[in-house]
């Protein structure tokens, strides 16, 4: 069993930046693949970026592209979203989510995803 605890959100003025942080349990961090998904209000829940388990792949979404940037430190058991250039579209509920390992993996398909944290949620005013 793994816990995902996100934390790093909150009120941000466009343009401006935030980083979300998201620590698990266990000691087996290191062979999940962990992600980050957004949900708005009345939406679908929608990939933003993810990660292999090390760190050496990294997926994002078109609209985030250039301007979020996912990590990991496998020893912190922790994964990071760096937000900048933030916009008021960005604005969301941002859930963390671990994918154990397996063939043919598609990272922006929530359905692929075992484990998820609670979501931390960052509001970003124009």
């Amino acid at each position: 069993q793994v816990q995902l605890v996100e934390s790093g959100g909150g009120l941000v003025q466009a343009a401006g930046s935030l980083r979300l942080s998201c620590t698990a349990s266990g000691r087996t961090f290191n062979t999940f693949h962990m992600g980050w998904f957004r949900q708005d209000q009345g939406k679908e829940r929608e990939f933003v970026a993810a990660i292999s388990w090390s760190g050496v792949r990294t997926y994002y979404a078109d609209s985030v592209k250039g301007r979020f940037t996912i990590s990991r430190d496998n020893a912190r058991n922790t994964v990071y979203l760096q937000m900048n250039s933030l916009k008021p579209e960005d604005t969301a509920v941002y859930y963390c989510a671990a994918a154990r390992e397996r063939q043919r993996l598609r990272v922006g398909i929530p359905q692929e995803y075992d484990y998820w944290g609670q979501g931390t949620q960052v509001t970003v005013s124009s």
